[in-house]
């Protein structure tokens, strides 16, 4: 078969299992070298306790940064596994990493449902909602995407949302130092942390 037939099946078998679509929707292509210093920015948001929180409240702290939503089946749990492990494995050096998990489905994903959730991962895990918009300025300025998609037989209230999937790692000065993939060992997400500390 010719590069270009392997690639195309290549594709197709992912788009099957659901993963290229979730990690990087079609109609726009992995992050490009200039996109990667644009990640990242002013937020405002509720924390699982209800309270009011910015990224303020996060200076000079290690982050790793996920979105999500808290009914989403598989790659959420898969990446806020992923991060725990990771932070895990740094032993006493993992007290300098916050990780945050931001909600992408603001309308299901309350203070008590994310604190809920957020309960069953690592016990510093930060759960954050808020308005709509709220919300959605957050992702854009993380270039994260997501769209929600139809329930099952027309139920309004079961439905997924698609969505990227990228655990992103923010400097303390938050910027943005490096991103990783559901497919990231947590040992590599480990490794990477300590080179930043």
């Amino acid at each position: 078969m010719a590069p270009a037939g392997l690639a195309l099946a290549a594709l197709a078998t992912l788009a099957g299992f659901g993963v290229y679509r979730q990690v990087w929707p079609p109609e726009r292509p992995p992050l490009a070298t200039a996109d990667l210093v644009a990640i990242g920015g002013p937020f405002s948001l509720i924390d699982h306790t209800g309270q009011a929180v910015t990224e303020k409240d996060f200076a000079g702290k290690l982050l790793l940064v996920y979105f999500g939503y808290t009914y989403c089946p598989d790659l959420c749990p898969t990446a806020l596994t992923a991060m725990t492990q990771a932070i895990g494995l740094l032993d006493a050096d993992g007290r300098l990493v916050v990780p945050l998990f931001i909600t992408l489905d603001p309308a299901r994903d309350t203070p008590e449902q994310m604190k809920m959730y957020v309960g069953h991962f690592h016990p510093r895990l930060v759960g954050l909602t808020g308005t709509a918009e709220q919300v959605g300025a957050a992702a854009r300025a993380y270039q994260i995407h997501f769209v929600r998609l139809p329930g099952k037989g027309g139920d309004d209230e079961d439905y997924l949302m698609d969505h990227t999937a990228i655990i992103y790692l923010m400097g303390r000065d938050g910027r943005f130092r490096a991103h990783f993939t559901l497919e990231t060992p947590a040992a590599a997400i480990a490794a990477r942390i300590r080179e930043t500390l």
